[in-house]
């Protein structure tokens, strides 16, 4: 079951771009709405507040024999270029993070964490997250998982994007590809396109949380 994990930042502290947090907050709504409507209703959900950064929630949402977990949260803020002098409060790419896996076969749950993790990281990074991207957590997804990271696919299969009124860009729903270490060190040196192509040739079952690497000599 998801549980909360809260670790709240000091009061007084004004971030980044203050004066548009009721612009960005209003963001939310209208993704959560998205995510309802091509998810269905969620199951459970659960808050997640890091030192220094805004609220990322994670949504559970039952369908069958696949559990998708997204976050709600990352979008309210625009993802900004580490290289800016300048953070723009408005202007950049916007995106939420979704996992797939079959239940039952794992305590997949327990995501929720790393997940929040991932998401919180262009606030706490500066990082911006796109497909083709390797994120790691550094420990594992869940409870025996044997992946500590995941690569980040093309949007818009599961979750189409979320059209915002100009200047904002889109929200991107980003899947997450869990990915073996082997696989992860194999990602580098050949790519994201190449390893997807190793997966698909294999026949690999990306949403079995206990999956073994694909071959990859």
């Amino acid at each position: 079951m998801l549980c909360p994990l809260l670790a709240n930042g000091p009061r007084g502290v004004r971030r980044r771009g203050a004066a548009y947090a009721r612009p960005m907050a209003d963001v939310l709504p209208l993704v959560e709405a998205r995510l309802r409507s091509a998810l269905g209703e969620p199951d459970a959900r659960a808050a997640v507040t890091f030192l220094g950064t805004d609220r990322v929630e994670v949504l559970r949402f039952t369908d069958g024999d696949i559990v998708r977990y997204a976050t709600l949260g990352m979008s309210a803020r625009p993802m900004t270029d580490p290289t800016s002098v300048v953070a723009d409060p408005v202007a950049g790419p916007r995106a939420e993070l979704v996992v797939s896996v079959r239940a039952g076969r794992a305590d997949t749950d327990k995501v929720l964490r790393p997940l929040a993790v991932l998401a919180a990281s262009p606030q706490v990074e500066g990082l911006v997250v796109a497909p083709g991207a390797s994120l790691d957590v550094g420990e594992p997804l869940w409870p025996g998982a044997p992946y500590t990271s995941v690569l980040v696919a093309e949007p818009g299969g599961l979750v189409e994007d979320l059209e915002l009124d100009a200047p904002l860009e889109p929200v991107r729903f980003l899947p997450l590809l869990p990915m073996t270490p082997n696989e992860a060190a194999w990602k580098r040196v050949h790519g994201a396109q190449a390893l997807q192509e190793r997966w698909l040739a294999g026949g690999t079952d990306l949403r079995d949380p206990s999956r073994r690497s694909v071959p990859l000599d």
